[in-house]
């Protein structure tokens, strides 16, 4: 299983990484697998129309920040698995721009996992949003 981190648009498909886990990767114990899925929405700020998404990102720190975000997240849920996937590049309407797979012995400390795993990589990992808006205007969100 590819490791939590930052990967560039269409370097690997997400139905691919699951198939993959759910096959090969699947803890024992599991009881339950937990996924987000998170994608490009036609609204922004303010409620503006957007037209695309654009993600960068500072690599080297924004990896070191969500391989924490995974460790810390495990040992505080007790769950078995916990895996970041974060896209960079520019992102059309209904584009995944990141997944989040969990699984643990049981649903409440998975949510509970994937929750605080969700919330954390918006504003902790060295992530930069710019909305596109259909006026042609654009502007930079400071985290994804």
């Amino acid at each position: 299983m590819l490791d939590s981190g930052i990967y560039n648009k269409g370097s690997f498909d997400v139905a691919a990484i699951l198939s993959d886990f759910l096959a090969k990767d699947m803890p024992k114990d599991a009881g339950g697998v937990v996924t987000f899925l998170g994608i490009a929405r036609n609204i922004g700020v303010e409620e503006r129309a957007v037209e695309r998404i654009e993600i960068e990102s500072y690599e080297e720190h924004a990896n070191r920040v969500i391989q924490r975000i995974c460790t810390e997240v495990l040992q505080k849920h007790l769950i078995s698995v916990l895996k970041i996937y974060h896209f960079v590049g520019k992102f059309n309407i209904g584009e995944a721009m990141v997944f989040v797979i969990a699984a643990g012995r049981h649903r409440q400390e998975t949510f509970a996992a994937i929750q605080e795993a969700i919330e954390r990589y918006k504003t902790e990992p060295a992530l930069f949003k710019k909305e596109v808006y259909v006026d042609g205007s654009q502007e930079w969100i400071s985290h994804a």
